[in-house]
C-alpha cells in the first residue's frame, strides 16, 4: 500500500488530488455536535495543500436515498473544515456535475474544494457494479490522483471507496495508515493481557468480533444493551431489557467456548434499572435504581452497568497490556446512566497498557463526557471499520489500496 508521504515525494504542486474523507458528523440541524472525524483528516488535506496540490474532498453524510436531500447536505462540514484550516474552502452543490467541475476548476494551487455528499446520486451505494463503476469515472474526470483517508467508510464496496482507487495512481492517507498500524497492534504480536469491553445496543452487531476474539482475547467485558442478551441466557430475568432473544443459543454456545478456551468473559454483577427509557432532549432526571444483574424486575428496562460492575470492570482492565473498547455501557447521553460508560473510559485512561477506542459511540461518548482525547492510545474514527476488521474481514477500501 503506497502512502501520502510517496504522492508528496513525487510532487503534487499544481494536480487535483481527491481525498476521499469521512466527514459523516452528526448534525443538530446544521450544528454539527462533534467535528472529531473532520480533525482527524486536517493532517491528510493540510499536507497535499502545502505542497501545492489542489484538494478536492468528497464523503458521505447521513443515509439519504440516493438522492439530494437537504438534510444530509455537507456544506456544515465544509464550513467547519474551512475553519479549521483558517482558509476559505470553496463547496459544489453537487458531486460530478457542472458545480463539482466549476469548484474545482476554479482552484489554485493549495486550495480545498469539498463536493457535496456522495450518497446524492445513486451510483455511489449502487450493488450494481456498473452504475457503480460508471458513477467512478465521473468522479474520476475531477482528479489526477487519489488519496484514501475516510477510514468510516473502508468496509463499503461504495464507487469513491472501492471503485474510484482503480482508476488513478492511489494512496492511504495520514489516518488510515495511522488506523491500519493500531488494528495490527491489536491482531499481530499482541501485548497481553489483552482486554475487549464490548457494549452497544444490539449482540448481534457484536457476535462475529465476540467469535474472532474468543481465540485471541484474555478477557472480554460485556456492557450495554448487548449484556442482557447474555444474562438472559444464563437464566436471569432482564425485565423489559433490550432482548435479542433469537440471539440465546449463539450467546449461550459463546460462553461455553469462552470457558473452554480459558477466555474470561464477564458480565454485569449489578445494573441501573427504570420503568422507561430516559428523555435525551430534556435530561430530566431519571432516578434509576440499582438491582442486582439477576434481580431486574419484569417491569423494568436495564439502561447503564451498576456501580459494583464500574468496580469490577475498572479491575479488569487494569492490568491489561492492550485494551480495545468498542461500544458504551450504557444510556450514555443521559447524566443518570453515563457513569458506567464514563468508569471504562477512566479505567482506559488509568491503564498503562496501549488502549484504543474502537470509533462510532465510543468516541463520541469520550468527547461528551470531557474525556482528553490525548490520554488514550489511539481514538478510531470508524467502529463499523474497526470491529470488520478485527473480525478477520477483508475491508474493500484498504484492498483497493493495495497495488
Amino acid at each position: 500500500m503506497k502512502t501520502i508521504d510517496e504522492l508528496l515525494a513525487a510532487g503534487v504542486s499544481g494536480k487535483r488530488v481527491f481525498v476521499r474523507a469521512d466527514l459523516n458528523v452528526p448534525l443538530d440541524g446544521v450544528t454539527i455536535t462533534d467535528d472529531g472525524r473532520i480533525r482527524a483528516v486536517l493532517p491528510t488535506i493540510k499536507a497535499l495543500a502545502e505542497a501545492g496540490a489542489k484538494v478536492v474532498v468528497a464523503s458521505h453524510l447521513g443515509r439519504p436515498k440516493g438522492a439530494p436531500d437537504p438534510a444530509f447536505s455537507l456544506l456544515p462540514a465544509a464550513e467547519r473544515l474551512g475553519e479549521l484550516l483558517g482558509a476559505p474552502v470553496a463547496f459544489a452543490q453537487d458531486t460530478v456535475g457542472p458545480a463539482a467541475h466549476d469548484a474545482v476548476d476554479g482552484l489554485q494551487p493549495g486550495q480545498v474544494a469539498v463536493i457535496e455528499n456522495l450518497r446524492f446520486n445513486p451510483g455511489e451505494t449502487s450493488k450494481d457494479d456498473a452504475e457503480r463503476d460508471a458513477f467512478a469515472d465521473q468522479l474520476a474526470a475531477l482528479a489526477d490522483a487519489y488519496v484514501g483517508d475516510g477510514f468510516g467508510a473502508v468496509h463499503r464496496k461504495h464507487a469513491s471507496v472501492y471503485d474510484l482507487p482503480t482508476k488513478l495512481p492511489h494512496y492511504a492517507g495520514y489516518l488510515i495508515a495511522t488506523e491500519v498500524g493500531v488494528l495490527k497492534k491489536l491482531t499481530e504480536d499482541v501485548r497481553r493481557p489483552y482486554v475487549v469491553a464490548l457494549g452497544g445496543a444490539k449482540v448481534s452487531d457484536k457476535l462475529a468480533v465476540i467469535d474472532e476474539l474468543l481465540g485471541k482475547a484474555d478477557r472480554l467485558l460485556i456492557g450495554g444493551g448487548m449484556a442482557y442478551t447474555f444474562l438472559k441466557a444464563k437464566g436471569h430475568e432482564v425485565g423489559i431489557s433490550l432482548l435479542q432473544e433469537d440471539q440465546i443459543p449463539v450467546v449461550t454456545e459463546y460462553m461455553e467456548r469462552a470457558e473452554k478456551n480459558g477466555v474470561e468473559l464477564v458480565l454485569p454483577v449489578d445494573v441501573l434499572v427504570s420503568p422507561e427509557f430516559p428523555d435525551l432532549k430534556t435530561k430530566a432526571p431519571a432516578n434509576p435504581t440499582t438491582v442486582a444483574a439477576d434481580a431486574i424486575p419484569a417491569d423494568q428496562e436495564g439502561l447503564d452497568i451498576g456501580p459494583e460492575t464500574r468496580k469490577l470492570y475498572a479491575s479488569k482492565l487494569a492490568d491489561a497490556a492492550t485494551v480495545f473498547w468498542n461500544g458504551p455501557m450504557g444510556v450514555f447521553e443521559h447524566p443518570d446512566y453515563a457513569e458506567g460508560t464514563r468508569a471504562v473510559a477512566q479505567a482506559l485512561v488509568e491503564s498503562k497498557g496501549f488502549t484504543v477506542v474502537g470509533g462510532g459511540d465510543s468516541a463520541a461518548a469520550v468527547r461528551t463526557l470531557g474525556f482528553d482525547e490525548n490520554a488514550f492510545g489511539h481514538i478510531s474514527t470508524g467502529g463499523g471499520a474497526s470491529l470488520e476488521y478485527l473480525e478477520g474481514k477483508t475491508l474493500p477500501g484498504l484492498a483497493a489500496l493495495e497495488d
